[in-house]
Order: C-alpha cells, then structure tokens, then sequence
C-alpha cells in the first residue's frame, strides 16, 4: 500500500496482483478521520479491486480531516451547503484524475463512503453518475437540498446502490437511512437497503454484504 500526493488529494493506493485496467473503488472517510480508516477493510472485499482511499480536504486537528464543514447542534447535525458543492467539485475533478491515472475497467469507478464520507458519494452520484459503476453508502444521509429533479435522469435511475446503517447510531440516527431508502427506492432500480444492530460503525455483516455486493458487480463490468 503506497500513500500518493501527486493528484490533487492525498490518498492511499492499494493495488491487486494484476492492476492492468483493474476496477477501482475510490473510498471516502468520515468527519474527522483520514485516509488511513476505511482502507483497513480493503483485504476483507474484492481481491481484483484497486483500492484508493482518498484524504477529505479539509484540515480539522492532527490526522482528522473533513469534506466539509459542519456544526453539532442541539437540533443535529447542520451542513456548509456552499462549502459542501465546492467538495463535490474537488472530489469529481479527482475522479476523473484516478480515472485517467489507472484507466479502470469500463472507465468508472465505485464510490464506498462512510458518514460525511457517504454524503459525497450521494452528492457526486447526483451529479455524474456517467462516473460510477455504483455507491456504497455506509451509515450515511441524503443530501436533501440537492437532491436531483424528479424524475431523475437514466444514468441516475440505472446507478446500483447499497446503503447500509446502525440501528443505534447516535450520530446520524437510522431515520437518516431510512429516509435515503425511502427516495431511492422511487428514483432507482438497483437498490440494496440492510440495517444492523451496531451504532455509527460497518458491521461485520455488512462488510460480508459489501463483498458479494460488489462481486456481483464486478462481474457485470467483465460481462460483454
């Protein structure tokens, strides 16, 4: 595994046995953490998947990075919606960096994010879904000020989803994941939706989903 800063994020590589126009899956960490997070889990998916996870932007303490700024409320969580589109640029402008870089199979990459990390991988979806061969969106939340226009777009309707959440997340309750299956569900036809009795964490079922999940995709993008 190599960290690499010659794009325009830093991020962590990890690369399989035969990287030549390997699938990738760009993997986008959570309010105050880093690159060194979800990459842990990179061994326990797809063994053929090049995995590159990128660091947030944004410079909050020692080793914890955000996408965008937000602020705990006694209300909740509120969101730089301004703040967050500028993110959703830097984050598009770096996929199409990877994408050029490692020439993946079928010119796309998969989104994996957690958290705040999740919102980015809505946010990016919305807007180029022609990028992705799909979103994992792990204990998560829609953006609902930018959701897209209804009826949405093809190349949005076709995108495969798997968002999955904690029943006892203090952090973004599971309403939160509910209400994201509740308008993919209407707007998408490749929807996966699983809650599991963790808090604000992927449990180990739910990394089990995620690698036949991916599996079955995987073997989609090889498919003439």
């Amino acid at each position: 595994m190599l960290q690499r800063k010659h794009l325009s994020l830093t991020y962590l590589d990890m690369a399989p046995r035969d990287p030549e126009n390997a699938p990738v899956m760009i993997m986008l960490h959570g309010y105050g953490s880093n690159e060194k997070d979800l990459i842990q889990l990179a061994p326990m998916l797809h063994e053929d998947i090049r995995y590159i996870s990128a660091r947030a932007p944004h410079t909050l303490d020692f080793g914890m990075f955000g996408w965008f700024p937000i602020e705990f409320t006694a209300n909740g969580i509120t969101v730089d919606y301004r703040a967050a589109e500028e993110a959703r640029r830097q984050l598009i402008a770096f996929i199409g960096e990877i994408i050029a870089e490692y020439h993946p199979a079928g010119g796309r990459v998969f989104l994996m994010g957690f958290s705040q990390g999740s919102v980015m991988s809505y946010l990016t979806a919305f807007e180029q879904p022609e990028l992705l061969h799909g979103v994992i969106a792990c204990s998560g939340q829609l953006p609902e000020k930018t959701l897209p226009a209804e009826p949405v777009r093809e190349s949005l309707a076709r995108l495969p989803f798997l968002v999955m959440h904690g029943i006892l997340d203090e952090v973004l309750p599971v309403s939160k994941g509910r209400a994201a299956h509740e308008w993919l569900k209407e707007n998408v036809r490749d929807l996966t939706y699983r809650e599991y009795p963790v808090a604000h964490q992927i449990s180990q079922s739910g990394i089990e989903l995620i690698r036949s999940w991916l599996e079955e995709r995987v073997q989609r993008i090889a498919e003439p």
